[in-house]
This record gives C-alpha cells, sequence and structure tokens, in this order.
C-alpha cells in the first residue's frame, strides 16, 4: 500500500469525506452540471414543514429519541438480554446488546414491497425495516446465530458461516409467495461476517468470536468516552471485508463507496463518494448500548444523514429535489448507478440543510436537537408518510434493484 493509498483509504472512512464529496455534487447540481438532478431550494421550508409536522404526529412534546434500530425493537426487547453467563450483568446484557444490534442493522437492507414477517408472540403481521427488526430479534431470541446452547442471546463467528439459505429463509419466513428481496446477498453478508470476526481477534475475541466482544476493544483503546466520527471509522475497519462486490482500494474493501463521472481522477480515491448508509445506521444504532455500558459517544453530528430510499424520497416526493428525465423515476437503477449515487449525495446535503430548518422552527439548539433525532422523528418517518400518500404501495418514488447489502 502505497503512502497514497494509506490517505485516501483513512480519509474515505470518515464522515468527513461523506460532506465533502457531495457537497462537491452539490455545488455541481446548483451549477446546473448533474446528469439526473435539479434542487429547488424554495421547496426547503414546505419540507422542513412536513417533518415537523410529522415529528409532531409522533412525539407531540418533541422528545425525539435517536434514530437507530432500538426504536423497532420496542416493547419486545426487554425478555431478550436477561444474562446467562457469570459476567457482570452490565457486561453481558451490553455485549448481547452489541450482537443484537449489529447482526440486525446488517440485515436491514430492504426488503422489497411483497415481503412481510408475521410476529407471533404479538400476532402482529410487519413489513420492511420493522419486520426485518423483529424476524432478526426472534431468531436472536431462538439462538439462531450462537453455537452455544447456555448462551443463547449472542452471535458468534461460527453460528454465522453455518447457516445455510433455507436456514435463512425460515428464520424470516421467505417463500415463493413471500419473496425477500436479496435473501443470497444476505447470507453472504453474514458469512463474511463470520469469516471477519475470526480474522480479527483483537477486536473480537476468540472462543467465541463474536460482534460483542468490540465493547472490550473500545474501552481499552478510548476509555470512556468515544468521538462519533471515530466510531465510524472503528466499525468501517471492523467490516469492511464483509460487503460483497465493492470497489476496492490497495486490497481494502470500500463498503458502500461508489463513483461518479463528474469527479476526474486525481490519484487514489478521488473519483469516489462515499455514503457508508449501513455503517452509519450501525453506529447510529451502537450509541445507546455503549451509552448503557458507560461510555459516552460525544459529536453525534459528526455523523451525516443516511443516504437511503426513505430519506431521498421525501426530498423526490416534495420536490426539493427534481429528476431532470422521465427516466429517473421510471426505470430501476443499480446501486452504483449515476442517478443513484447523484440522489443519494444530494440527500445527505438536503437532510443537513433539513435539520437546520427543523431546528429553526421549532427555536432547537444543535445539542436540543441533534440531526439523529432529526431523521427519527422526522425525515424517515416523513419519507415513509409522503410515500404512502402518493403510492399505493407506499415504495419510494425511484426504483432500486437492491441485493440486499446497500439499503
Amino acid at each position: 500500500m502505497t503512502p497514497a493509498e494509506q490517505a485516501a483509504i483513512a480519509y474515505l472512512q470518515r464522515p468527513q469525506a461523506i460532506r465533502d464529496r457531495t457537497h462537491q455534487l452539490f455545488e455541481l447540481c446548483q451549477a446546473d452540471q448533474l446528469e439526473h438532478f435539479a434542487c429547488d431550494l424554495s421547496k426547503l421550508d414546505k419540507v422542513a414543514n412536513y417533518v415537523v409536522d410529522t415529528t409532531q404526529q409522533l412525539y407531540p412534546d418533541f422528545d425525539v429519541p435517536f434514530h437507530s434500530r432500538w426504536r423497532h425493537f420496542g416493547s419486545r426487547l426487554a425478555p431478550t438480554l436477561v444474562p446467562t453467563t457469570q459476567e457482570t450483568i452490565e457486561g453481558a446484557i451490553a455485549k448481547s446488546q452489541l450482537d443484537l444490534a449489529i447482526i440486525s442493522v446488517l440485515l436491514d437492507a430492504g426488503a422489497g414491497s411483497q415481503w412481510q414477517y408475521q410476529d407471533f408472540a404479538t400476532d402482529q403481521i410487519l413489513s420492511r425495516s420493522e419486520g426485518l427488526a423483529v424476524a432478526s430479534l426472534r431468531a436472536f431470541e431462538r439462538g439462531f446465530f450462537s453455537t452455544d446452547s447456555q448462551r443463547l442471546h449472542q452471535v458468534d463467528a461460527v453460528g454465522l458461516q453455518s447457516l445455510t439459505a433455507a436456514d435463512l429463509a425460515q428464520a424470516f419466513q421467505v417463500s415463493e409467495t413471500n419473496p425477500l428481496v436479496g435473501l443470497g446477498g444476505r447470507l453472504t453478508l453474514l458469512h463474511q461476517l463470520g469469516a471477519a470476526l475470526t480474522a480479527q481477534p483483537e477486536r473480537f475475541g476468540a472462543n467465541p468470536a463474536r460482534p460483542g466482544n468490540l465493547l472490550d476493544y473500545l474501552i481499552r483503546h478510548y476509555g470512556q468516552t468515544l468521538d462519533a466520527g471515530s466510531l465510524l471509522t472503528e466499525v468501517l475497519q471492523s467490516f469492511s471485508s464483509i460487503w460483497p462486490g465493492r470497489i476496492a482500494l490497495a486490497d481494502t474493501n470500500l463498503g458502500d463507496v461508489w463513483p461518479h463521472p463528474a469527479f476526474p481522477d486525481q490519484g487514489p480515491g478521488s473519483t469516489l463518494v462515499p455514503f457508508h448508509k449501513l455503517s452509519q445506521w450501525l453506529t447510529y444504532s451502537l450509541v445507546e448500548p455503549l451509552t448503557a455500558a458507560g461510555i459516552t459517544v460525544t459529536n453525534l453530528d459528526a455523523l451525516t444523514g443516511l443516504a437511503e430510499y426513505r430519506n431521498g424520497g421525501l426530498c423526490v416526493d416534495l420536490g426539493l429535489l427534481v429528476p431532470k428525465h422521465p427516466e429517473v423515476t421510471r426505470q430501476t437503477h443499480l446501486p452504483g448507478s449515476t442517478v443513484v449515487v447523484e440522489w443519494r449525495a444530494l440527500t445527505v446535503v438536503m437532510l443537513d440543510k433539513i435539520g437546520a430548518r427543523v431546528r429553526q422552527l421549532l427555536d432547537k439548539a444543535s445539542d436540543e436537537l441533534p440531526l439523529i433525532k432529526v431523521l427519527e422523528g422526522g425525515t424517515w418517518a416523513a419519507g415513509r408518510r409522503i410515500a404512502q400518500q402518493r403510492r399505493s404501495t407506499g415504495a419510494p418514488p425511484i426504483a432500486i434493484q437492491s441485493d440486499g447489502t446497500v439499503f
């Protein structure tokens, strides 16, 4: 690895790179130099007011929790995390929480509009992200990811690598009439997660290697205070090898990072736009268990908004982002297509602007209503709400051909 490659990898694994590169595309958009999108900032107030209205419906006192996987588990969570070992209660619960958050987020890429999950414990039928969350929770409770019958509430490397497509299909109630988008991609992700855990004993321990052991690593290296940007970098370094079919630099898998033709090749990584959607969603979802374990996560606004179809759909459906030709909404696009890269990049920039305007409308400071709460209150819920109003399926305005590992 050359020094230039090493510097490029380190840069692309920081949240500042996401803002830098997405703002560069936004500047091109403002100059009408993007192929697929324009931006109508006159619609910003409309979007911000819609987000405030959505937030008020969900959280009338505007006491908004963090945007994280834990919101999807809700009241179902409590029985899951009773410790079953001789470890301290706090350590056992924190590691189980980390195991659950990591596995559930990595299985959270879009499910498609046809798949549903029946939660027999509550007699509910769930879909999309909530369905994936509860399906992963119920599997976790049963010890689906564990090879230790005395420690059901854990995820370990051997358990992950021994899973088959039939196992995963059964856990997620997949059938010919209930298809889950990207089932094979999800299985590959779990197998490669198992390999990553085994290959990094300094991060994930051994006998067993498990995601929750990341807690010990973080405490050793950071003590009781951890910057959110550093946490994202640690997440990326820990799990970069698991993402299939991604761009690599000096044999380092970069993850959710994609090229855009507007960027000239000026050296390693110079043409690339990082998003790290699932990795940032995971980072957001680690804040609460780490806090419960005594680690203070600071500087949450270092992280960006999530470049996914609910946030992006909100911006398109309310006219803040304007497709420049009909094929944007008529065709299905690959995640690495220029259409999707532009859409996601502009969404990241718009989320910062929406967050600032929402705080202005509510007279809230950034520490009172950080972006992680604006997303929850918020833009994600508003994106789903407007999608249901505009389309009977609730699908986003732009269709993506997902492999189950990006969104």
